[in-house]
C-alpha cells in the first residue's frame, strides 16, 4: 500500500477514529474521576558514623556507611520499624498492610534514606512519614550499638521532615486524559485499517488490478436521483452523470475488437446499474452520430422498454421463433439514429433462445447494418444467458457498482464469461462518488462544463435563464430523423410491410 492508500484509508474512517479516541479520552476521565485522590509525604534521613581522629578512620567509616544505607532502607517496610508507628499513631491496621503504602530509597552513592507515604489524608500521610524516620532511627541505633556499649558508632539524623502536600499524587487526571487519547487513536487507526483489509467490495479501480486484466473503460458518476431520471444523457446533458457515459462512449470507440462491434452488457450481481448504463450509452453513441442497436437481450425481467417508454409486448422473443420479423418489432426512439428491439414476452427457455442459430445470425446481420449493436443481458452470477450472448458477439461490458459488489462477485463473473471462451471488452465502475475518499479521477472537472456551457441546440442565454429559474432544460431536436428501420436491415430479416400507423406510434419515445 502506498501512502496515498493511507490516507484514504483515515479519510474514509474518520469517524471510527474520532469515535475510538473520544471514547478513550472518555474512559480515562472515568477512571480518574472514581479514583480516591491520593497524597505522598516524604522524609528524609542522613545516616552518618562516629567521625575519627584520622582521615583513614573517616574514610573507613564512610565506606561502612554506606555499605549499612540500603540494609537500614529495607529496615523501614519491616514489623520493628512499623510497629511502634502503628501504636502511637493509633492506626489499627498490621504492618504488612501499612507497609503497602510505604516506600523507601537510597540514592546511590549517597547515605540518605528517603521515606515515602502515600494515603488519602495528607495530614495523616505527613505524620506516618515522619514517625517512621523517628522509628527507623531509633531501631538503628538499637542494632548497631555494641554489647557492653552505650553509644551506637552510627546516626541516623532527619534532615528533612515530611509536610502535608497540597495537591494528590494520583490520578493524574492530565496524563490519563493523555494516555487514553493516545490508546483510543491508535485503536480507531487499527479499527480502520483492519476493515480495509477485510473488506472486498471493488471501490477504486486500484481494487480491480488482482481480480482482472480487463481495461477500465469509464466509471458513471453517482446521482442520487438515478431513479427519477434514469435517461439522463438525455434529460439532463450538462450534469456530470451524463458526462460520465460520454467519456465511457469515447473510450469504448478506441477498443480494439477486430472489427467487429457488438457488446453485451451485464454485470454480476443485480441492481447494479447495467440496464440504465447500457440505454445511456446508446443514447450518447447515437448523438454522436453512429448509427446504434439497442437490444434487450433480458428475457427475464426486462427494463429497457419501460425506461424508454415504449411497447414492449412483442420483441426478440417474437424474432427468434419465428413469430415475426425484426423490422416490425424494432422501433427507432427519438430523433436520433437510434433503434430499439424490445424483450418481448418472457420465454420458459431463455438461454437456449439466446444461444440459438436464430440469435447469432441476427447479432450478424446487426453488425452489417449498424455501427454499433448493444445487449443489454442478465446478470452473469445468477443465470448464464449473458456468458452463452458474449460469444457471440465482440465481448462484454461488465459493470461494477462502486462500492457494493465485492471482488468475490466480479471473479466469478469474469470466470463464467471465461469458461465459456467470451472476451471481456472492459471493466465499466457504476455509482461512482464525486465527493469523499473514494471519488475517481473521472468526476474531476465535470464542473468546468457546467457554468458556462449551453445545452445541445439552444442558445447560451436560455441555457443560463433556465438554470438560474430552477428549470430543466431538455435539448433541442438535431440531426436528421431515424431512416425506417427497414431501409437498413438485410434482406435475411426484410420485414413484413407496416401501415404507416403502426410506423408513426413507434418514432416517439
Amino acid at each position: 500500500m502506498e501512502l496515498t492508500d493511507y490516507i484514504r484509508i483515515l479519510r474514509k474512517n474518520w469517524i471510527i477514529i474520532v469515535l475510538a479516541t473520544l471514547l478513550g479520552v472518555g474512559v480515562a476521565a472515568g477512571y480518574s474521576l472514581t479514583r480516591t485522590p491520593m497524597y505522598d509525604a516524604q522524609s528524609t534521613v542522613f545516616v552518618s558514623t562516629q567521625a575519627g581522629g584520622t582521615v583513614a578512620e573517616m574514610q573507613q567509616g564512610s565506606t561502612f556507611t554506606q555499605s549499612r544505607v540500603t540494609t537500614y532502607s529495607n529496615l523501614v517496610t519491616t514489623p520493628i520499624v512499623m510497629n511502634p508507628v502503628i501504636a502511637k499513631l493509633d492506626l489499627g491496621i498490621s504492618a504488612n498492610t501499612l507497609a503497602e503504602s510505604v516506600s523507601a530509597t537510597a540514592p546511590l552513592n549517597t547515605t540518605l534514606i528517603t521515606i515515602s507515604v502515600t494515603d488519602a489524608d495528607p495530614l495523616l500521610a505527613a505524620d506516618i512519614a515522619n514517625a517512621l524516620a523517628a522509628s527507623l532511627t531509633a531501631a538503628v541505633e538499637s542494632i548497631e550499638t555494641p554489647n557492653g556499649s552505650e553509644e551506637s558508632p552510627v546516626r541516623l539524623t532527619r534532615v528533612k521532615d515530611a509536610i502535608p502536600a497540597l495537591a494528590p499524587s494520583s490520578p493524574n487526571v492530565t496524563l490519563n486524559l493523555v494516555l487514553g487519547g493516545l490508546v483510543g487513536l491508535a485503536i480507531g487507526i487499527g479499527i480502520a485499517v483492519l476493515r480495509s483489509i477485510l473488506d472486498t467490495r471493488i471501490r477504486t479501480p486500484q481494487d480491480l488490478t488482482p481480480v482482472t486484466d480487463a481495461p477500465l473503460i469509464g466509471a458513471i458518476a453517482f446521482d442520487p436521483k438515478a431513479k427519477e431520471r434514469p435517461l439522463i444523457v438525455h434529460a439532463d446533458p450538462l450534469s456530470p452523470r451524463a458526462e460520465s457515459f460520454r467519456a465511457l462512449r469515447t473510450n469504448l470507440q478506441f477498443l480494439d475488437m477486430g472489427g467487429r462491434h457488438s457488446f453485451v452488457v451485464t454485470s454480476s450481481v443485480p441492481s447494479e446499474g447495467k440496464s440504465t448504463t447500457t440505454i445511456n450509452l446508446a443514447i450518447a453513441l447515437a448523438d454522436a452520430g453512429k448509427r446504434v442497436a439497442l437490444l434487450d437481450t433480458d428475457l427475464r425481467k426486462p427494463k429497457v422498454a419501460e425506461y424508454l417508454g415504449i411497447e414492449g409486448g412483442a420483441g426478440l422473443t417474437d424474432v427468434l421463433i419465428g413469430r415475426t420479423k425484426v423490422g416490425d418489432v424494432m422501433h427507432p426512439w427519438g430523433d436520433r439514429s437510434m433503434y430499439v428491439l424490445p424483450a418481448g414476452k418472457i420465454p420458459p427457455n431463455p438461454s437456449e433462445l439466446l444461444g440459438s442459430d436464430q440469435m447469432a445470425t441476427l447479432l450478424e446481420v446487426l453488425e452489417r447494418d449498424f455501427d454499433v449493436v448493444l445487449c443489454d443481458a442478465p446478470p452473469l452470477l445468477p443465470v448464464t444467458d449473458a456468458a452463452i450472448l458474449a460469444r457471440a458477439t465482440s465481448g462484454a461490458l461488465v459493470i461494477v457498482s462502486a462500492g457494493r459488489t465485492n471482488r468475490h462477485q466480479l471473479s466469478g463473473a469474469i470466470d463464467a464469461l471465461q469458461t465459456v471462451g467470451a472476451k471481456v471488452a472492459g471493466i465499466v465502475l457504476s455509482m461512482v462518488p464525486t465527493r469523499g475518499p473514494d471519488s475517481y479521477a473521472y468526476a474531476y472537472g465535470y464542473g468546468y462544463g457546467q457554468g458556462y456551457g449551453y445545452v445541445q441546440g439552444r442558445s447560451r442565454a436560455e441555457t443560463r435563464a433556465a438554470r438560474k429559474a430552477g428549470r430543466k432544460i431538455a435539448p433541442a431536436p438535431v440531426g436528421p430523423a431515424a431512416e425506417p428501420v427497414e431501409a437498413s436491415l438485410s434482406p435475411l430479416v426484410e420485414p413484413a410491410r407496416r401501415d404507416e400507423t403502426s410506423d408513426s406510434v413507434s418514432r416517439t419515445p
